[in-house]
């Protein structure tokens, strides 16, 4: 808990492993957005993410999963930030008229909001980006060439950046998973995102995110499931970590929200495997597995430790939480 009394939680939804509940555009916001309302919240990129929407708010940390892992390991803390100077990094892959249209994206983010969106680089390289769905329904995928983003991001770090947006080429995703649309199976491309962001992270210890580019940025008309829809009405996914981005936590050994203050952790049921869990475990903070969000894993409270504690769906915990 707080020093002022407020409850501190955080709410994850790894990313491309099939959720039910935040396996695509930002569907996991409507709950999340309800456990923020009484509690400081930190949420993984993957929550509230939605394309040109995000389910942020201004209760919410923003941080992306290396990040997530630090801070439960204990290696750092989060430091509130109300303005971050945003600088983002274009992969030189895209298309000059893809191009254009996220930069008219960032002019229009950066007008509406009053988000500060110092400057941006083009890699000297491109990135080479590639994505893969394994056998067992995880998305994953490669990055051939990852100086070439680092080398960008240090240039904006340089200009006075303390936050960087990614936006590497992708191929098409329906490729890989024409069933995504419809809401069945795993998000694409959230695997090797997960990889391009804990990268930037991890060597700069400042908040980052992607967002993908597309060669094809029509806008087609079919209806999709409501899960997926915020992916289908626009041309760039740019805008949600832009909104993310701008008041996400700095990073510090010395000031900010450490572990030691969070009260509890909300995971999805079978997705239990992973550093916030075995973490949490140690200091006997309190997990919630619920059972209402299934994914493609099958790592259950019952091959991890009896102490967490099984819920049936998250207005249940958000329940439990607010007694």
């Amino acid at each position: 808990m707080l020093k002022n009394g407020e409850k501190f939680g955080a709410f994850i939804v790894p990313t491309g492993i099939g959720a039910a509940v935040g396996g695509y555009a930002g569907d996991a916001s409507k709950y999340a957005r309800k456990f923020a309302i009484n509690s400081k919240l930190i949420v993984n990129p993957n929550v509230v993410n939605a394309a040109c929407f995000s389910g942020i708010t201004e209760n919410m940390f923003y941080v992306e999963g290396y990040s997530v892992d630090e801070f439960f390991k204990g290696n750092i803390k989060l430091k509130p930030s109300n303005k971050n100077t945003i600088g983002i990094v274009f992969d030189k892959a895209i298309p000059k008229d893809v191009l254009n249209v996220h930069i008219n994206t960032l002019n229009a983010v950066k007008c509406i909001y009053d988000i500060d969106i110092k400057c941006y680089e083009i890699t000297t390289e491109e990135v080479g980006v590639e994505f893969s769905i394994e056998n067992n329904g995880i998305s994953t995928g490669s990055v051939k060439n990852p100086k070439t983003l680092l080398n960008a991001s240090k240039k904006l770090v340089d200009k006075g950046c303390n936050a960087i947006a990614l936006v590497c080429l992708f191929n098409d995703s329906e490729e890989m998973n024409c069933e995504y649309a419809n809401g069945i199976g795993t998000d694409p491309v959230g695997g090797v995102e997960a990889i391009l962001s804990h990268f930037i992270s991890k060597e700069l210890q400042i908040p980052c995110a992607h967002a993908p580019a597309f060669t094809d940025y029509q806008i087609y008309p079919d209806i999709v499931d409501i899960r997926s829809a915020a992916e289908y009405i626009t041309p760039t996914f740019l805008p949600c970590i832009l909104l993310g981005l701008n008041s996400a936590p700095q990073f510090s050994k010395t000031e900010g929200l450490s572990i030691n203050e969070l009260d509890y952790l909300v995971m999805p049921y079978d997705a239990l495997g992973s550093t916030p869990v075995f973490e949490a475990l140690k200091r006997n903070i309190k997990i919630f597995a619920i059972k209402e969000n299934t994914t493609t894993l099958n790592i259950t409270p019952n091959l991890i430790n009896n102490n967490i504690e099984v819920v049936s769906s998250y207005e249940k915990c958000l329940d439990i939480i607010n007694q």
